[in-house]
């Protein structure tokens, strides 16, 4: 297993070399800088490869994918996926000392499995049984690990110090992903639940595309309030840490 960690820490450090390669993009005048973000530079380049990613390969798949699928089968798939998740959200639920949403979420995955025909249908929420979503990333914050300065990841989009190891450590977790043997299925199901995110905010991103804002510092604040949000329950009430800017 340790291999294997190294190994997607490897790729992921080859990523980031990649994008490096890009350069630098350049901060727009005028755009609001963060204490939290002292790699911004670097940060916006990734942020552009990824976008540039996103429009010439991933959106025109999830176009196709909403073309060819009608939407109760779009809605089948991402539901499917959904309840999958919520059996490890209710594991960090409890990891992050929580028994009472973690019992929620394992009676979603009963429900929806037993009784929405494997979790093809979510029986659970208008059932009164709420939807949450846990991850390494936010039960590392709430056991006292700092964010550390925000980055923005190749593929993975925006994510901290924390929230990388995290991810890394979703990736080694997750059985569909690691430990299905069958590399033909194992990537076919990765490439459907990539697709199966994407399309989740398909409308959202054309609304963030027409609108006139700086979209990097957007999704940037939007992304550190939001964790902040999550890991203290709705209390907000992190204070920030200013880091060393490197590019001053």
């Amino acid at each position: 297993m340790m291999l294997s960690v190294v190994r997607k820490l490897k790729a992921a450090i080859l990523l980031s070399l990649v994008a490096a390669m890009i350069g630098c993009a350049s901060i727009p005048a005028g755009a609001e800088r963060s204490p939290q973000d002292p790699w911004e530079p670097f940060n916006r380049s990734v942020f552009e490869f990824n976008e540039g990613l996103d429009a010439y390969v991933l959106k025109p798949v999830v176009a196709g994918y909403r073309f060819v699928l009608p939407e109760f089968v779009r809605d089948g798939i991402y539901n499917f996926f959904s309840n999958y998740n919520d059996i490890y959200t209710a594991l960090f639920n409890l990891l992050q000392g929580k028994p009472g949403f973690a019992f929620n979420d394992f009676m979603r995955v009963v429900v929806n499995t037993t009784m929405g025909l494997g979790g093809l249908l979510d029986l659970a929420t208008p059932g009164g049984l709420e939807k949450h979503k846990e991850d390494w990333g936010q039960t590392l914050g709430v056991w006292g690990v700092p964010s550390g300065p925000y980055v923005v990841l190749p593929f993975f989009g925006p994510s901290n110090v924390r929230d990388t190891v995290g991810t890394v450590a979703d990736l080694e977790s997750d059985y569909l992903f690691t430990y299905v043997k069958d590399i033909g299925l194992r990537n076919s199901i990765t490439g459907l639940r990539v697709v199966n995110a994407r399309n989740t905010y398909y409308e959202a991103g054309d609304l963030l595309d027409g609108a006139a804002i700086d979209k990097y510092s957007f999704m940037r604040d939007a992304y550190i309030q939001r964790r902040a949000y999550q890991i203290n329950e709705g209390r907000d009430d992190e204070e920030p840490i200013v880091y060393e800017n490197p590019y001053q």
